[in-house]
Protein backbone atom coordinates (compact mmCIF):
# COMPACT_ATOMS: atom_id res chain seq x y z
CA UNK A 1 0.00 0.00 0.00
CA UNK A 2 1.64 3.17 -1.19
CA UNK A 3 1.43 6.68 -0.04
CA UNK A 4 0.65 7.43 -3.75
CA UNK A 5 -2.56 5.35 -3.51
CA UNK A 6 -3.91 6.29 -0.25
CA UNK A 7 -4.04 9.91 -1.25
CA UNK A 8 -6.18 9.04 -4.46
CA UNK A 9 -8.81 6.77 -2.72
CA UNK A 10 -9.13 9.97 0.18
CA UNK A 11 -9.12 12.51 -2.40
CA UNK A 12 -11.65 10.75 -4.36
CA UNK A 13 -13.61 10.04 -1.34
CA UNK A 14 -14.30 13.29 -0.44
CA UNK A 15 -13.66 15.56 -3.39
CA UNK A 16 -17.38 14.58 -3.84
CA UNK A 17 -18.28 16.01 -0.59
CA UNK A 18 -20.12 19.26 -0.20
CA UNK A 19 -19.17 20.11 3.03
CA UNK A 20 -14.89 19.32 2.39
CA UNK A 21 -13.85 22.51 1.17
CA UNK A 22 -9.97 21.81 0.68
CA UNK A 23 -7.84 18.78 1.13
CA UNK A 24 -3.64 18.99 1.24
CA UNK A 25 -0.84 17.67 2.28
CA UNK A 26 2.28 19.37 4.32
CA UNK A 27 5.30 17.83 6.12
CA UNK A 28 8.01 16.45 4.25
CA UNK A 29 5.92 16.98 1.13
CA UNK A 30 5.69 20.35 1.43
CA UNK A 31 9.33 21.33 2.08
CA UNK A 32 10.38 18.83 -0.91
CA UNK A 33 11.56 16.34 1.72
CA UNK A 34 9.58 12.64 0.81
CA UNK A 35 11.69 9.98 1.75
CA UNK A 36 11.08 6.11 1.84
CA UNK A 37 10.48 6.86 5.99
CA UNK A 38 8.12 10.06 5.65
CA UNK A 39 4.76 9.70 6.81
CA UNK A 40 1.25 11.11 5.42
CA UNK A 41 0.84 14.80 6.83
CA UNK A 42 -2.80 15.36 5.82
CA UNK A 43 -5.16 18.49 6.40
CA UNK A 44 -9.14 18.45 5.81
CA UNK A 45 -11.49 21.43 5.86
CA UNK A 46 -14.54 21.22 6.21
CA UNK A 47 -17.93 22.56 7.37
CA UNK A 48 -17.67 23.61 11.23
CA UNK A 49 -20.81 20.72 12.27
CA UNK A 50 -19.16 18.35 9.95
CA UNK A 51 -15.81 17.30 11.70
CA UNK A 52 -17.50 14.04 13.30
CA UNK A 53 -18.72 12.92 9.98
CA UNK A 54 -15.47 14.00 8.21
CA UNK A 55 -13.16 11.47 10.83
CA UNK A 56 -16.06 8.54 10.02
CA UNK A 57 -16.12 8.82 5.96
CA UNK A 58 -11.52 9.27 6.47
CA UNK A 59 -11.93 6.14 8.57
CA UNK A 60 -14.30 4.60 6.15
CA UNK A 61 -11.95 5.02 3.23
CA UNK A 62 -9.08 3.78 4.78
CA UNK A 63 -10.74 0.46 5.90
CA UNK A 64 -11.62 0.01 2.41
CA UNK A 65 -7.74 -0.21 1.49
CA UNK A 66 -5.96 -2.32 4.44
CA UNK A 67 -7.24 -3.03 7.70
CA UNK A 68 -7.05 -0.63 10.62
CA UNK A 69 -3.95 -1.68 12.83
CA UNK A 70 -4.09 1.29 15.20
CA UNK A 71 -5.42 5.05 15.77
CA UNK A 72 -4.29 7.08 18.08
CA UNK A 73 -6.28 10.68 18.92
CA UNK A 74 -4.77 13.37 19.92
CA UNK A 75 -7.55 14.43 23.00
CA UNK A 76 -7.00 18.49 22.95
CA UNK A 77 -5.67 20.66 19.88
CA UNK A 78 -3.73 23.55 20.95
CA UNK A 79 -5.10 25.35 18.06
CA UNK A 80 -9.27 26.50 18.41
CA UNK A 81 -10.95 24.33 15.40
CA UNK A 82 -8.28 21.77 14.85
CA UNK A 83 -9.23 18.19 15.65
CA UNK A 84 -6.23 15.68 14.88
CA UNK A 85 -5.79 11.78 14.95
CA UNK A 86 -2.95 9.30 13.50
CA UNK A 87 -3.82 6.02 11.57
CA UNK A 88 -1.45 3.31 10.55
CA UNK A 89 -2.61 0.60 8.44
CA UNK A 90 -2.15 -3.70 8.14
CA UNK A 91 -0.89 -2.84 4.38
CA UNK A 92 1.72 0.06 5.14
CA UNK A 93 5.56 -0.32 6.36
CA UNK A 94 6.03 0.88 9.71
CA UNK A 95 7.14 4.28 8.58
CA UNK A 96 3.98 5.05 6.77
CA UNK A 97 1.56 6.33 9.72
CA UNK A 98 -1.49 8.99 8.33
CA UNK A 99 -1.35 11.81 10.58
CA UNK A 100 -5.07 13.56 9.73
CA UNK A 101 -5.70 17.33 10.83
CA UNK A 102 -9.80 17.98 10.57
CA UNK A 103 -9.80 22.03 10.02
CA UNK A 104 -13.37 23.97 10.89
CA UNK A 105 -13.81 26.49 7.55
CA UNK A 106 -14.37 28.88 10.52
CA UNK A 107 -10.67 27.74 12.67
CA UNK A 108 -7.56 30.98 12.41
CA UNK A 109 -5.21 28.58 11.72
CA UNK A 110 -4.75 26.43 7.74
CA UNK A 111 -1.21 26.10 8.72
CA UNK A 112 -0.62 27.03 5.22
CA UNK A 113 1.94 29.96 5.55
CA UNK A 114 4.56 28.77 3.25
CA UNK A 115 7.47 31.05 5.17
CA UNK A 116 6.63 28.18 8.31
CA UNK A 117 5.07 25.75 6.45
CA UNK A 118 6.32 25.05 3.53
CA UNK A 119 4.39 24.72 -0.08
CA UNK A 120 1.59 22.86 0.83
CA UNK A 121 0.57 20.46 -1.92
CA UNK A 122 -3.19 20.68 -2.77
CA UNK A 123 -5.68 18.04 -4.02
CA UNK A 124 -8.42 20.12 -4.00
CA UNK A 125 -9.25 24.00 -2.99
CA UNK A 126 -13.33 24.24 -4.08
CA UNK A 127 -13.62 27.67 -5.00
CA UNK A 128 -10.53 28.95 -3.20
CA UNK A 129 -12.07 29.34 0.08
CA UNK A 130 -8.84 28.44 1.71
CA UNK A 131 -6.50 31.09 1.75
CA UNK A 132 -3.18 31.65 2.84
CA UNK A 133 -2.80 34.90 4.81
CA UNK A 134 0.14 37.17 5.22
CA UNK A 135 2.30 36.40 7.58
CA UNK A 136 2.82 38.90 10.26
CA UNK A 137 6.11 39.01 10.29
CA UNK A 138 6.69 42.12 12.62
CA UNK A 139 3.97 40.34 15.45
CA UNK A 140 6.67 37.17 14.56
CA UNK A 141 9.58 39.33 15.01
CA UNK A 142 7.97 40.26 18.52
CA UNK A 143 6.76 36.69 19.78
CA UNK A 144 10.58 35.68 18.77
CA UNK A 145 12.06 38.46 20.82
CA UNK A 146 9.63 38.34 24.28
CA UNK A 147 10.16 34.49 24.17
CA UNK A 148 13.75 34.83 23.87
CA UNK A 149 13.74 37.47 27.18
CA UNK A 150 11.69 34.51 28.73
CA UNK A 151 14.66 31.82 27.89
CA UNK A 152 16.89 34.13 29.18
CA UNK A 153 15.06 34.23 32.55
CA UNK A 154 14.41 30.09 33.06
CA UNK A 155 17.69 29.49 32.47
CA UNK A 156 18.69 31.87 34.89
CA UNK A 157 16.20 30.43 37.35
CA UNK A 158 16.76 27.06 36.58
CA UNK A 159 19.43 25.68 34.83
CA UNK A 160 21.69 24.79 37.84
CA UNK A 161 19.04 22.28 39.01
CA UNK A 162 21.59 20.16 36.76
CA UNK A 163 24.32 21.36 39.06
CA UNK A 164 21.88 20.78 41.89
CA UNK A 165 21.38 16.54 40.88
CA UNK A 166 25.03 16.37 40.03
CA UNK A 167 26.08 17.24 43.38
CA UNK A 168 23.35 14.73 44.78
CA UNK A 169 25.16 11.89 42.74
CA UNK A 170 21.30 11.83 41.21
CA UNK A 171 22.74 11.48 37.87
CA UNK A 172 19.83 10.04 36.11
CA UNK A 173 17.60 13.00 37.52
CA UNK A 174 20.55 15.51 36.44
CA UNK A 175 20.71 14.04 32.98
CA UNK A 176 17.25 14.68 32.34
CA UNK A 177 17.20 17.98 33.54
CA UNK A 178 20.23 18.02 30.91
CA UNK A 179 18.42 17.33 27.73
CA UNK A 180 14.80 18.72 28.81
CA UNK A 181 15.99 21.92 30.74
CA UNK A 182 19.67 23.36 29.05
CA UNK A 183 20.09 21.43 25.81
CA UNK A 184 16.21 22.23 24.39
CA UNK A 185 16.75 26.19 25.79
CA UNK A 186 19.86 25.87 23.65
CA UNK A 187 18.32 24.36 20.90
CA UNK A 188 15.32 27.05 20.57
CA UNK A 189 18.12 29.80 21.12
CA UNK A 190 19.99 28.23 17.82
CA UNK A 191 17.11 28.51 16.17
CA UNK A 192 16.11 32.71 16.57
CA UNK A 193 19.60 32.61 15.57
CA UNK A 194 19.64 31.10 12.45
CA UNK A 195 15.79 30.44 11.13
CA UNK A 196 13.30 32.33 13.69
CA UNK A 197 10.43 31.22 11.62
CA UNK A 198 11.05 28.03 13.21
CA UNK A 199 11.94 28.89 16.79
CA UNK A 200 9.81 26.92 17.97
CA UNK A 201 10.19 23.72 16.27
CA UNK A 202 12.33 22.19 18.53
CA UNK A 203 14.47 20.00 17.32
CA UNK A 204 12.42 19.50 13.89
CA UNK A 205 14.53 20.01 11.13
CA UNK A 206 17.52 20.79 12.76
CA UNK A 207 19.53 19.21 10.14
CA UNK A 208 18.51 20.62 7.67
CA UNK A 209 18.10 24.43 9.05
CA UNK A 210 20.85 24.83 11.32
CA UNK A 211 24.34 25.16 9.83
CA UNK A 212 26.47 21.65 9.83
CA UNK A 213 29.05 22.65 12.42
CA UNK A 214 26.14 23.45 14.99
CA UNK A 215 24.48 19.89 14.09
CA UNK A 216 27.70 18.47 15.06
CA UNK A 217 28.40 20.01 18.05
CA UNK A 218 25.19 19.72 19.58
CA UNK A 219 25.13 16.36 18.53
CA UNK A 220 28.45 16.24 20.42
CA UNK A 221 26.38 17.73 23.65
CA UNK A 222 23.49 15.27 23.59
CA UNK A 223 25.69 12.11 23.78
CA UNK A 224 26.84 11.90 27.11
CA UNK A 225 29.42 9.28 27.99
CA UNK A 226 29.60 8.56 31.10
CA UNK A 227 29.21 11.04 34.64
CA UNK A 228 32.21 13.01 34.21
CA UNK A 229 31.38 13.56 30.31
CA UNK A 230 28.05 15.03 31.75
CA UNK A 231 29.63 17.88 34.10
CA UNK A 232 31.96 18.58 31.32
CA UNK A 233 29.60 19.24 28.96
CA UNK A 234 26.81 21.12 30.67
CA UNK A 235 29.53 23.36 31.40
CA UNK A 236 30.36 23.82 27.56
CA UNK A 237 26.09 23.76 26.97
CA UNK A 238 26.54 26.93 29.78
CA UNK A 239 28.80 28.88 27.82
CA UNK A 240 27.44 28.15 24.53
CA UNK A 241 24.19 29.51 25.62
CA UNK A 242 25.49 32.47 27.31
CA UNK A 243 27.36 33.65 24.63
CA UNK A 244 24.95 32.97 21.80
CA UNK A 245 21.69 35.09 23.26
CA UNK A 246 24.24 38.00 23.43
CA UNK A 247 24.25 37.73 19.32
CA UNK A 248 20.59 38.06 18.99
CA UNK A 249 18.99 41.09 18.71
CA UNK A 250 15.79 42.27 17.05
CA UNK A 251 17.58 43.55 14.22
CA UNK A 252 18.91 40.10 13.48
CA UNK A 253 15.97 38.69 14.00
CA UNK A 254 13.67 40.62 11.98
CA UNK A 255 16.16 40.68 9.18
CA UNK A 256 15.82 36.96 8.85
CA UNK A 257 12.14 36.78 9.18
CA UNK A 258 11.63 38.80 6.82
CA UNK A 259 14.13 37.08 4.06
CA UNK A 260 12.07 33.66 5.26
Amino acid sequence: MTRKKIIQALVNAFRPLDYAHAFYEGGAAAFNRVDEWSDIDLYLVVDDDKVDEAFAAFETTLKSLSAMKQKYEIPQSPFPGVYQAFYRLEDTNEYLPIDLAVLKLSSPDKFLEPEIHGEVVFYFNKLDKVRCSPLDKNALTKRVLERLERLKARFAMFNNFVQKEINRKNYLEALDLYHHLTLATLVEALRMKHNPVHYDFKMRYVHYELPQDVVQRLENLYFVNNKGDLQKKYREAIEWFHKLVSTIDEENVERLIRLA
